[in-house]
């Protein structure tokens, strides 16, 4: 299970700028305004092998009204569901009274708390922190969320801490175990349970006609054809502007780290409703977490043929961007398509631990620059020399050559789709690293000059040098002469 990292303090601490560095992302509006950030954002982040789900929080100042105070409950829930707490304050501002209401807040609570400091560029660290020992919960961690100096250190020092039920290796034998982990996750009322219980032939999750029923995330282990899964009943995630209860808030959190703790996703949708603003943003989750997908188009049964055809169109042309997930119409109610779901999801797991040699990769990598040169970049061609694999999990292919930098993201998308068509790659995405190596002969432009001026310097000292011999010899021939003479 990946730990839940809240972030909380008072209005334009930065908190959505260090949102923003651990989840790699510019997903958190960042301006030099207080109270942008309204509603808890949720995103992954991950540091070496260790994922983790991050709370940015509005910020908390303890005289809130209004719009304010709804902003205020946000964080407090965020606080309350979070098993870590960055407690953020503003260096350049000093120890205010909001920060100390809110470390006696997070005193009561018996939080894993962390005090950082932010926004110390060109402070001194030292004499920065000094007031904020007063707030009495341990050691302060300094940062410049905006400069990116400390976030890494930050992470490592609260991941390092975490209790054992969060160490990656215990998850990894769990999956041994467990077998494939198969999250069913979707907007609430989708059939998601009751896709659940079709898939495993028995009902084992209660199902109702209302919205909310399942509020946690639930793991079945089970066996099929000799095969083992766990299946995962998420709670509905809805858009944040419709969740009112706190319980409905603690059950969003679950299923993001459901999807997290998961090897395959079925994301469910209503093909009466059609593809959905929400539909879109859980899709992009998925993405962003690297995690294989399939897509289940529930309630198809009972649909007119004109319905089915426009809901197909919809489909194709909003879900470009994952068109290599497979996609099921189904009906979870009669079962009708339920059991071609294993067969994506079986590929999809795979495809997604699929082992890549070096040399393979590098071959369709050299046949893909033959089909189609990288562009020019200034006055040379971008060269891509060799290829080999980084991770699985989804697969991540690392190239190296020189300039990679400027490679555009249409070459980055011909090489995508080259590789996926040649190695057969379905259900996951696939994740490039692209690195630029160093000519360790090449000078830089200053450095040619320096050398250049050395040169010329030796050379005018040599010229000299040669001037003054050939000046003295001179000098003694002439002498001789006029000896010889008298």
């Amino acid at each position: 299970m990946n730990p839940v990292i809240a972030l909380v303090g008072r209005p334009n601490v930065g908190k959505s700028t260090l949102f923003n560095r651990l989840t790699r992302t510019r997903d958190a509006l960042v301006a030099d305004v207080a109270g942008l950030t309204r509603d808890r954002k949720y995103g992954a982040g991950k540091v070496g092998e260790r994922d983790y789900i991050v709370v940015d929080t509005g910020g908390i100042s303890g005289m809130e009204v209004g719009l304010d105070e709804k902003m205020a409950e946000q964080s407090f829930q965020a606080i309350e569901e979070a098993d870590v707490v960055l407690f953020l304050v503003d260096a350049r501002a000093g120890l205010t009274p909001a920060d100390m209401m809110i470390a006696n807040h997070l005193r009561t609570l018996e939080k894993k708390t962390y005090v950082v400091v932010n926004k110390i560029d060109g402070l001194n660290p030292d004499i920065a922190v000094l007031d904020f020992h007063e707030l009495g919960l341990g050691e302060l961690q300094v940062i410049a969320a905006s400069h990116n100096r400390g976030v890494s250190l930050l992470m490592e020092l609260v991941l390092e801490e975490l209790p054992s039920e969060f160490d990656v290796v215990e998850g990894e034998e769990d999956d041994k175990h467990r077998g494939i982990k198969i999250s069913v996750v979707g907007r609430p009322n989708v059939g998601k349970s009751t896709l659940v219980n079709r898939m495993l032939g028995e009902d084992r999750v209660v199902v109702f006609d209302q919205a909310g029923t399942t509020m946690d995330s639930i793991y079945i282990p089970y066996e099929r054809h000799g095969k083992k899964y766990t299946l995962i009943d998420t709670a509905g995630v809805r858009r944040r502007k419709s969740i009112t209860q706190a319980v409905e808030k603690f059950s969003i959190v679950k299923t993001l780290q459901a999807i997290q703790d998961s090897n395959v996703c079925v994301v469910v949708i209503d093909a009466r409703d059609g593809i959905v603003e929400q539909d879109l943003t859980m899709l992009s989750f998925v993405l962003n977490a690297g995690r294989a997908l399939v897509i289940a188009l529930n309630k198809w049964d009972g649909m007119e043929t004109e319905q089915k055809d426009f809901v197909k169109k919809e489909i194709e042309r909003r879900l470009t961007f994952a068109d290599w997930a497979d996609m099921h119409f189904i009906s979870a109610l009669h079962g009708t398509g339920v059991g071609n779901l294993y067969d994506s999801v079986n590929e999809a797991y795979d495809s997604a631990h699929l082992n890549m040699s070096t040399s393979q990769l590098t071959r369709i990598l050299e046949d893909a620059v033959m089909d189609h040169q990288p562009p020019v970049v200034g006055t040379s061609r971008v060269k891509l020399r060799y290829a080999h694999q980084g991770g699985m999990n989804p697969p991540i292919i690392v190239v190296h050559g020189n300039k990679t930098n400027s490679l555009p993201d249409s070459y980055k998308r011909y090489l995508g789709n080259t590789f996926r068509r040649v190695l057969k790659i379905s259900g996951t995405p696939i994740r490039f690293e692209f690195k630029s190596g160093e000519n360790p002969f090449g000078d830089t432009k200053e450095e040619h000059i320096f050398n250049r001026s050395k040169r010329g310097d030796r050379l005018r000292q040599t010229d000299s040098i040669r001037k003054a011999k050939h000046q003295k010899i001179k000098a003694r021939k002439s002498k001789m002469n006029r000896k010889g003479q008298s």
